[in-house]
């Protein structure tokens, strides 16, 4: 009797596996790079564009102290052998001034653009919501999950560059 089962079991096993696969054959799934489709959107790069516009002044001041810190090591260097100790300090320190300068208003720029970025991506997500939900219905998936969360995809699966077309279709129709 134990043998019985023992073999209806395994029976029993075998077919809830056959069924299993049967059911996971039918499921269609696929993953999404959500920050690459939106930074390949044309509407990311109209707005990346447009960042890189506003804060062009305070790049190229970061640039121009830049430039000087360099010139100003360039002499150092050059001339370091023929200068007197307080010429040698007081360089290092235009060098040093010009340094914090440039961190300072580096991070600045930096936490500025990080703003701006927010402000003008806000909307994006409930887009790309959308966007997904339209190749849900339209290609009946049954599960998109984050490119991230797989460890190995085949490009069969990822559907980044579908959302980012997707992405692209809702502006051009938000723009008529």
């Amino acid at each position: 009797m134990p043998m019985k089962n023992q073999i209806l079991s395994i029976l029993a096993i075998i077919g809830l596996a056959l069924t299993s696969s049967a059911a996971l054959a039918e499921v269609k799934i696929a993953v999404v790079d959500v920050q690459t489709a939106i930074l390949q959107s044309e509407e990311a790069k109209r707005l990346l564009q447009q960042i890189q516009s506003e804060f062009k002044d305070e790049e190229d001041k970061i640039r121009a102290l830049q430039s000087e810190a360099a010139a100003i090591l360039e002499k150092f260097q050059k001339d370091a052998d023929v200068m007197s100790d307080a010429e040698k300090a007081r360089l290092q320190k235009q060098i040093e001034s010009k340094n914090n300068g440039f961190v300072f208003f580096r991070q600045k720029l930096q936490r500025s653009i990080e703003e701006r970025q927010k402000e003008l991506f806000s909307g994006v997500d409930a887009k790309v919501q959308k966007a997904i939900e339209e190749l849900v219905l339209a290609e009946d998936y049954d599960m998109i999950l984050p490119r991230q969360a797989a460890l190995y995809v085949g490009d069969l699966y990822n559907i980044t560059r579908k959302v980012t077309e997707k992405l692209n279709q809702l502006d051009a129709k938000a723009k008529k």
